[in-house]
């Protein structure tokens, strides 16, 4: 209750964040804001039951009584055997305080008798003898009688709860399988992003006809609107790996890694605390490790590719035996089974898989004595029972078809078994042989298809890669010939084989080189094409760069232009009021000065001039002129400022 209660508490925090989350809203974080959670009963659980289980002491009042009572009487009984302890004459005979079915006890070592009374609880000559004091008898009843009082006191608070409980058991129920469903979606997808896996895109048989681009590398899945010329395929999974192969492996190298790891901190702490160590030798041994981690990382896992073309309904995979025809088959078994739970399939990007109604597989022996099976009788019962249960939306995966028997026969009893596959038993079936005969069977049938485990003749094994649309030939005669066999027997080999069989093989290695050739010049043309989308991606980078530069040397420049413009109209607007202000104080200045001295010739000379009248005229005429002026150089800066205004 309190991890769903933590989930929708978050869940609301996020759409507060995000207003326009709720449309976008999952299934499940709808299912977990739906769970209906009983506060009051969470309240009460938590009132009663401690984090670790246990009840709390303040469960009940009674419960609270009890627990003291038990603790004191526990403290005087610790007191009173430690008391014992101490009093006694012969300390040598007496060891320590134990605890014997609830009940404090002293358990006593040596032949010398205790000097106190007691019980003798068990004795024995390498236990000691156990001896339960007088003095402590009562105590210890009282003691065991408290303790019983808590056990009834627990049970009693832990009844209720339960009734309480039961009342909201339908709702607990249902929230504990939402629990189940989401620690079951967490668990997939931790596993998917552990692994590096890829979303797939799951189509049902005989009802969709989508297709995906051919490319073995890339992560952007591409529609058939933009590229018509792709293929169209019924299965397609690039780089494909075995599940738990792969999950060995990384197993594997993370213990040799933890292992380097500790032999490091070990050989730190022999230095520090100044251990004597050998260098040398735990050197060898650190060095061991560290090459079984760098050989684990280039001895990775061999992924397959899955190509399978729409119009294909049976794929026979043929090579030598441990080059991985029966993992192949199991890969594609177990990432159809993955896809359809709701994993990410180990691969690579894009992944393409039917929705199988179910997955048939024959694989292994299955031979029994109980049931007097042999071999072959084994794979035909298997093979029957799948025969009859599977559909046209099946996957079938057979293993060694028609093995256990005579060549001839088990090759004529494979090839009709495909043949009825083919037309109506399956959806998709995958078969691997040693029949030969069964690879024929794509020149005469449309819906068959052929492919092969590559083997490296020069080093004679596997490389457990998958060879598409080539046979796989025989390589006993050229093994034999490059293990040492006599020459003679070897060219009786060919002979008896007859030249039919050497000019097939022949042409199968002819097919086998134009394919490694076709994919080495497929992979050089990806890298090339991916290092040509690197330099137009670097081209429109910097194109773009050079674009905002140069918006951005525009904009600069007219941001500076825009600011010398206010600085010039600020000074202009400056000068002409400091200009204004100068022609008024002087303005004012002249008809002070004048109205002085007109009052000082008042004063001196009472009849006016004619000649002085003129005098005081002809100023007032050049203070009017004056002031003209000042009006004319107001007008002339007023038309200068919008000249630049207009201007900037």
């Amino acid at each position: 209750m309190l991890f769903a209660e933590s989930l929708q508490v978050n869940i609301k925090a996020a759409m507060k964040l995000d207003e326009g989350s709720r449309s976008r809203l999952t299934t499940l974080t709808e299912t977990i804001l739906d769970a209906a959670i009983n506060r009051s009963l969470v309240k009460s659980i938590q009132d009663i039951v401690d984090d670790d289980g246990s009840v709390k002491d303040t469960a009940s009042p009674e419960l609270r009584r009890h627990r003291e009572r038990v603790q004191l009487l526990e403290s005087r009984l610790y007191q009173l055997m430690d008391k014992l302890m101490r009093s006694a004459d012969n300390e040598a005979s007496l060891s320590e305080v134990c605890i014997v079915n609830g009940r404090c006890c002293i358990r006593t070592t040596g032949d010398k008798s205790s000097t106190f009374d007691g019980l003798l609880l068990s004795s024995g000559s390498d236990a000691g003898n156990m001896i339960e004091p007088i003095a402590a008898v009562l105590l210890n009843d009282e003691l065991q009688e408290s303790r019983a009082l808590v056990a009834k006191a627990e049970l009693d608070v832990l009844s209720k709860l339960t009734d309480k409980i039961l009342l909201e058991l339908d709702s607990i129920q249902s929230l504990l399988q939402e629990t189940i469903r989401l620690d079951k979606v967490t668990a997939r997808a931790k596993y998917s992003i552990a692994y590096d896996g890829t979303f797939p895109d799951l189509y049902l048989p005989n009802f969709e006809n989508e297709t995906v681009t051919s490319a073995t590398s890339g992560s952007a899945k591409e529609t058939f609107s933009t590229h018509p010329t792709k293929k169209a395929w019924k299965l397609y999974m690039p780089n494909a790996y075995h599940p738990l192969l792969l999950q060995k492996y990384q197993e594997n190298l993370d213990s040799a890694k933890r292992d380097v790891a500790s032999a490091a901190a070990e050989i730190r702490r022999r230095r520090i605390y100044g251990q004597d160590i050998a260098e040398d030798q735990l050197a060898s041994v650190l060095d061991s490790m560290k090459l079984r981690v760098s050989q684990l990382e280039k001895d990775q896992p061999v992924p397959v590719d899955f190509m399978i073309a729409e119009e294909t309904t049976v794929l026979v995979i043929t090579g030598p035996n441990t080059g991985g025809k029966t993992i192949s088959l199991k890969t594609v078994g177990l990432a159809s089974l993955m896809a359809k739970i709701g994993l990410y399939i180990l691969a690579s990007e894009p992944v393409k898989i039917p929705w199988f109604n179910a997955v048939y597989a024959d694989i292994g022996d299955e031979q029994s004595l109980t049931q007097s099976l042999s071999t072959f009788s084994g794979h035909l019962k298997q093979i029957g029972a799948i025969r009859a249960e599977s559909t046209s939306e099946s996957l079938v995966l057979l293993d060694e078809v028609g093995a256990g028997t005579n060549p001839l026969e088990g090759a004529a009893l494979g090839m009709s078994l495909l043949e009825s596959f083919a037309e109506v038993g399956s959806f998709l079936t995958l078969a691997t042989t040693h029949h030969g005969e069964l690879k024929t069977l794509k020149y005469s049938n449309n819906s068959f298809e052929n492919a092969c485990v590559e083997f490296d003749e020069e080093n004679l094994k596997p490389t457990f890669k998958i060879l598409w649309g080539i046979p796989g030939r025989s390589n006993a005669i050229n093994i034999a010939e490059r293990l040492g066999l006599p020459s003679d027997i070897v060219e009786s080999s060919r002979r008896l084989l007859g030249t039919a069989g050497a000019e097939i093989n022949a042409l199968i290695m002819d097919m086998e080189r134009f394919k490694q050739d076709y994919q080495q010049d497929l992979q050089k043309a990806q890298h090339l094409l991916m290092q040509s989308k690197e330099l137009h991606n670097n081209l429109e980078l910097a194109q773009r760069k050079i674009l905002d530069h140069t918006s951005a040397q525009r904009k600069r420049k007219a941001r500076v232009i825009s600011e010398y413009a206010v600085m010039a109209r600020s000074i202009i607007r400056k000068k002409f009021q400091q200009f204004q202000e100068s022609a008024i104080a002087e303005r004012v200045k002249e008809e002070k000065a004048a109205d002085n001295a007109k009052s000082e010739r008042v004063k001196d000379h009472m009849p006016t001039s004619t000649a002085a009248m003129g005098k005081a005229h002809n100023t007032d005429t050049n203070l009017a002129t004056a002031a003209d002026d000042g009006k004319g150089y107001m007008g002339n800066s007023f038309v200068f400022v919008l000249v630049l205004t207009f201007t900037f």
